[in-house]
């Protein structure tokens, strides 16, 4: 059995899967595990601004009944105990939800939505919000409510986003377990900036309601934490079928319980450093990532560098992303235009350019593509490519503007190396990969110090539905390397 950490900066350092053993025994009640994270968070989180909203009194009320139900004998959740600050853009019941946005600065919505509603019935406890962009849009973590989340590794950097906040929390050992969501990049992002794991899960594989599309396949939800068996337990909660969600996938999310067994022996692997030229990468970027087929290799794995059919994705990706900001904010365009900032006004107006053969054109390339990806994904098991294009970048900056002396136009460009895998509808796990030498770039002179050492984060993608075989991969690879174990210095 584990030792019992005695002081809550070792407890907040432990495992999700580790500290919901020690609850789930009674060797470690949920109001002490709060009660530490609290303790933390009370210390770290104001130089960093991940965790925006706190709600200690309540959070300390339901571990207390957390607590009284581990006493009474019933049969617990696998996440009893465990604290979690939902992302602020996802429906909590009774605490506010502000999407980053002046115009819901305010909002308590009255429900929860599904995702918060399965976590917390797992026995999750709620204890906050997590920072996130004005609606989502974009990957860095920034708002007029409540400003930057700066990157606990270089509180002059970013954290990513739109779940900065998440990673941030995570990295810092604010919370053990949190939720994320993904369009382009938006969980895989930060946690690469983060040298946290995140899992962009194929749609409908994690359901979402309430929603105004049913039918969308570019957003999902999915878990992060430190560990890829961490995630691995908070997607047992998430996920499952649900008769309202036509894309909902009828495995039961506690498929993802069992243990993470496997080697690499034998794996086939396709390499993209560059998404076949389709993207430009920082150098220390791709060279650390380059290090890891080294890893693939030395365990087992054959590697190919090789890359699945993208032409035409980025197309797809921008027309239906445009379409989503249409449909879900459009109307907020003419109540409240001068409220909105310049770049999600951009998103809306290029949803409403969009005409009924641009819809048509991407639809059908959007088939092509993905028919050709699962005749890729028949010769490999998995592909595996940079997360993020760039290193994390000053906190003050919107987005990076030249990667490898390349200018980038818009603040999507950096963002291509995940966005142009959204399409192909596949799992999508982000890995820690490793740090960067001291001294490196993406802050201007005089922003950062020389000693500074970056993560860096692999992405491992496999075929829809892969789940289970994307994260027992990670794990694998996880244990070879350990470049998640190290943590920042923070007090």
């Amino acid at each position: 059995m584990p030792v019992r950490p005695t002081d809550s900066d070792s407890l907040c350092g432990l495992d999700a899967v580790e500290l919901a053993g020690l609850v789930r025994r009674r060797e470690l009640s949920a109001r002490e595990l709060v009660s530490a994270h609290l303790d933390r968070i009370e210390r770290v989180n104001p130089a960093l601004n991940a965790i925006v909203t706190l709600d200690a009194e309540g959070a300390l009320e339901a571990a207390g009944h957390a607590d009284e139900l581990a006493a009474s004998g019933a049969e617990l959740g696998p996440l009893h105990g465990l604290p979690i600050a939902f992302k602020d853009t996802h429906l909590t019941r009774g605490m506010r939800t502000t999407h980053g946005s002046p115009l819901f600065a305010e909002h308590v919505p009255d429900e929860d939505e599904l995702l918060v509603e399965r976590v917390q019935g797992a026995g999750a406890i709620r204890i906050g919000k997590t920072n996130v962009p004005e609606f989502a849009a974009g990957s860095h973590t920034f708002n007029p409510v409540f400003g930057a989340t700066r990157n606990p590794y270089d509180r002059a950097r970013s954290a990513g986003g739109s779940s900065g906040g998440a990673a941030a929390a995570l990295a810092a050992r604010l919370t053990p377990i949190a939720d994320g969501s993904d369009m382009g990049g938006s969980l895989r992002n930060p946690a690469s900036f983060c040298n946290v794991v995140g899992l962009r899960t194929t749609p409908g594989r994690v359901p979402s309601l309430p929603t105004n599309d049913l039918w969308e396949t570019l957003g999902v939800a999915g878990p992060m934490g430190r560990t890829v068996a961490d995630v691995a337990l908070l997607l047992s909660a998430m996920a499952g079928p649900d008769p309202r969600c036509p894309q909902s996938l009828e495995t039961p999310g506690s498929v993802f319980r069992a243990p993470l067994e496997r080697d690499l022996k034998g794996l086939r692997v396709a390499y993209a450093p560059d998404l076949g030229g389709r993207v430009h990468v920082d150098p220390e970027v791709r060279e650390i990532v380059a290090r890891q087929v080294k890893v693939f290799e030395a365990a087992g794995a054959h590697v190919v560098e090789d890359c699945p059919d993208l032409d035409g994705a980025e197309d797809v990706f921008l027309t239906l992303r445009a379409q989503a900001f249409r449909t879900g904010l459009g109307p907020l365009l003419e109540s409240s235009r001068e409220q909105l900032k310049p770049s999600l006004i951009w998103n809306i107006e290029e949803g409403i350019k969009l005409t009924s053969a641009d819809l048509a054109r991407a639809r059908t390339e959007h088939t092509r593509i993905h028919l050709a990806a699962a005749g890729f994904f028949e010769r490999y098991d998995v592909l595996i490519a940079p997360v993020s294009q760039v290193l994390p970048f000053d906190v003050d900056m919107e987005y990076p503007t030249v990667i490898d002396g390349q200018p980038q136009h818009s603040y999507l460009d950096w963002m291509r190396s995940a966005y142009l895998l959204t399409v192909l509808g596949a799992p999508a796990l982000s890995v820690p990969a490793g740090f960067t030498g001291r001294g490196s770039g993406g802050c201007p002179p005089g922003k950062h110090s020389t000693d500074t050492e970056l993560p860096v984060g692999l992405q491992i993608v496999g075929p829809p539905r892969a789940e289970r075989d994307v994260l027992e991969i990670g794990a694998a690879y996880e244990a070879a390397t350990g470049h998640g174990r190290r943590a920042p210095s923070l007090p």
